[in-house]
């Protein structure tokens, strides 16, 4: 096994679901074969689809999956499947280039200029020492409060506190475990929808400085659903707990849904006004269809 970088568009070209398939031709077979069981990264090119002169990628880094399986695509001669387990969207994007460093080695002449004929490749192989600083930094914030809270407590008095451990577990042991998973899904929800409810427009910050609005799985965890922010929804706990049993749910054009007779007055009152869920600022944000008509099929009562 050998880990991988992954390249996508914002529309892609290919038929590319990250969280769930990559769509790759023959000529990429060996290096997605080589990482087929292991990590990979996906990088978001600058060109938001096949057109040459189109823009609107982020040119980052933005989520670490696993690569189940791979299968021939029926359709399509020559080309694969990559099926997609255990995605985790990054808690921020990461360049491919900060200051001078380059993540990929492999993408850097010896002048220090990007070396285009590697950066063009959409499969890449990856050392495992460049995965690693690559998580750590998309994870960066969320690390570093992790690591803030379990600080050993100085005791009063002379007493004294447990010694920090000299053993850190690997970096993709750590962002696998959900514990971790949890705290980096909720936080990146929260921050995509601005601390504010998804379905009512209310945000409530409480007195220490925390939201209230808490981050829900459009197809849960439980039901192999990934901690994707496209899978994901800041709502409030009513909400939330209405959302999860199917008493509500979203259509493909956003419009809230009711199961009838089942949502009572007084929480209809607090819905958005236009009965329109709010999305994300940024359009890679927002609810996949795939995930919404997942929830309108399998839990949704209407």
């Amino acid at each position: 096994m050998a880990k991988a970088v992954l390249t996508t568009k914002v529309d892609p070209t290919y038929d590319d679901l990250p969280e769930s398939r990559y769509h790759f031709p023959r000529s990429y077979l060996r290096q997605v074969e080589a990482a087929k069981g292991d990590f990979v990264i996906y990088y978001e090119l600058r060109r938001g689809t096949g057109d040459l002169s189109s823009r609107g990628g982020r040119q980052a880094y933005f989520a670490t999956a696993r690569i189940a399986d791979i299968r021939p695509d029926p359709a399509r001669a020559d080309h694969f499947y990559a099926d997609i387990d255990a995605y985790f969207d990054f808690a921020r994007p990461v360049p491919f280039r900060e200051g001078q460093h380059y993540y990929e080695s492999a993408i850097q002449r010896e002048d220090g200029a990007t070396n285009k004929g590697a950066f063009g490749r959409a499969v890449r192989p990856l050392p495992e020492t460049e995965y690693d600083a690559i998580l750590r930094a998309g994870f960066a914030t969320v690390l570093d409060q992790r690591a803030t809270a379990a600080q050993p407590t100085i005791m009063p008095y002379g007493g004294f506190s447990e010694p920090p451990a000299t053993f850190e577990r690997p970096i993709v042991e750590r962002v696998v475990a959900r514990p971790f998973r949890e705290a980096a899904f909720s936080g990146s929800i929260k921050a995509a929808y601005d601390d504010t409810c998804a379905f009512t427009g209310l945000k409530i910050i409480n007195g220490g400085g925390r939201s209230e609005v808490q981050a829900a799985h459009i197809r849960p965890v439980a039901a192999s659903g990934p901690d994707s922010l496209r899978n994901g929804l800041a709502l409030c706990g009513t909400v939330h707990w209405m959302f999860d049993r199917g008493l509500i749910s979203i259509a493909e054009n956003h419009d809230l849904l009711f199961a009838k007779g089942k949502v009572p007055d007084q929480v209809m009152r607090m819905l958005n006004p236009d009965r329109h869920l709010l999305v994300p600022v940024r359009p890679e944000q927002a609810p996949h269809p795939m995930f919404l008509r997942w929830h309108r099929d399998n839990v949704f009562k209407g």
